[in-house]
């Protein structure tokens, strides 16, 4: 098999049962025991190898396993002594090579099982990507994805089957992509370019990114909800009340290690939360439909947030449940929710803030200040 190292062809070459994709299959003439092709989708072949266990058994993947490969998939149910990995250059090493770019200057994405959304929040002109995808239909998608959000002038290097001897690369724009016999595995270099919408680095996108019927924490005040709500690396957040999504959506734009659980009790605003997510490249919110505290999530958060359903039965559970340590922060527009979280603060500490914001309108033939609904923002350490 081409690219093996010694070592490599050593445990093919000791092995009692092989598994791999059908492709892997022909790449090893000769093979002397048994095979098992591996099946689609990937998890289903995860009991098949489990149930080989005691054997000698080598499992055939492309590049560098642990790269967006299905490396960490099977290691995570082995235990460390009963594996070992021989790594080639990944797909990503050997498409960079071709295209003489920088890879640690390159945004790298696997999109084999992944909605193309995930592409979003990387479409900004001058930015390089590498993307691993399905087949050449999905090559297509990509490109027609790219076209539609304004981003067609973008050069597309379809790189095919690399470091074998069907490899092919071949250049074309988004916008006159018309390949028809892109063949798997395909790896796509984006040179993006266009005049599309950029998504800001920073939270406090604006309103416009996020569709609502209303029910959003507007630009401004999400800016000061995530400034105090302060994400770290690979924490959880719960976001109670969640509206449009807005505040769980930038958490996990935060880092790409973030989670966030979104709780709607409207159906149809928890629909919407879940379609903004999508469209802004973060798949992996999970909204629950249902009303807090009945259906709080297992998981124990990092950071809450309550942008809705704010009671005081809601407070008491989340102050009993939640872990030392857990940011909370809670935002109140009515006199009611304030004196609520003015006795909460009184009895329990953190901080109270007023926030108070006002648009310039037209006023006659000048213009004047017209003043927003205050808010009031409790935050506290539990």
């Amino acid at each position: 098999m081409e690219g093996l190292s010694q070592a490599a062809r050593a445990t093919l070459d000791g092995a009692e049962l092989v598994m791999g994709a059908a492709r892997h299959r022909a790449l090893v003439p000769g093979l002397r025991c048994e095979w098992i092709e591996w099946p689609v989708p990937f998890a289903d072949g995860i009991p098949l190898l489990l149930a080989q266990r005691g054997q000698r058994v080598v499992l055939l993947a492309s590049g560098d396993p642990f790269w967006f490969g299905a490396g960490s998939s099977v290691t995570r149910h082995l235990a460390r002594d009963e594996w070992v990995a021989h790594p080639a250059p990944s797909s990503f090493a050997l498409a960079a090579a071709r295209l003489g770019w920088a890879l640690q200057e390159t945004i790298c994405l696997g999109l084999h099982a992944a909605p193309i959304e995930r592409l979003r929040p990387h479409l900004a002109p001058g930015q390089r990507l590498l993307v691993l995808v399905r087949d050449g239909a999905a090559a297509g998608m990509l490109a027609g994805y790219c076209a539609a959000l304004g981003f067609g002038p973008s050069t597309l290097h379809i790189l095919e089957a690399l470091n074998g001897p069907r490899e092919r690369v071949r250049r074309t724009l988004a916008s006159d992509f018309a390949l028809d016999d892109v063949a798997h595995p395909v790896a796509v270099g984006i040179d993006v370019a266009g005049e599309g919408a950029v998504l800001p680095l920073v939270s406090g996108r604006d309103d416009a990114w996020f569709a609502s019927d209303g029910q959003l924490t507007k630009r401004a005040i999400r800016a000061l909800t995530l400034s105090t709500l302060a994400p770290r690396p690979g924490e959880l957040l719960w976001d109670i009340g969640a509206g449009s999504g807005s505040i769980g959506i930038e958490w996990l734009l935060a880092h790409p290690a973030n989670r966030a659980v979104a709780i709607e009790a409207d159906p149809v605003r928890a629909d919407r939360a879940r379609a903004n997510a999508l469209a802004l490249g973060v798949d992996r919110l999970r909204v629950e439909t249902g009303r807090a505290p009945a259906c709080l999530p297992v998981d124990a958060p990092d950071a809450v947030f309550v942008g809705g359903g704010l009671s005081q039965a809601l407070l008491d559970t989340l102050w009993t449940c939640i872990p030392g340590g857990t940011r909370l922060v809670a935002n109140a527009v009515t006199l009611e929710s304030e004196a609520l979280l003015a006795s909460w603060q009184a009895a329990r500490g953190g901080a109270l803030l007023r926030i108070e914001l006002a648009d310039a309108v037209p006023l006659g033939q000048r213009h004047g200040w017209r003043s927003r609904y205050p808010v009031v923002q409790w935050s506290v350490t539990r």
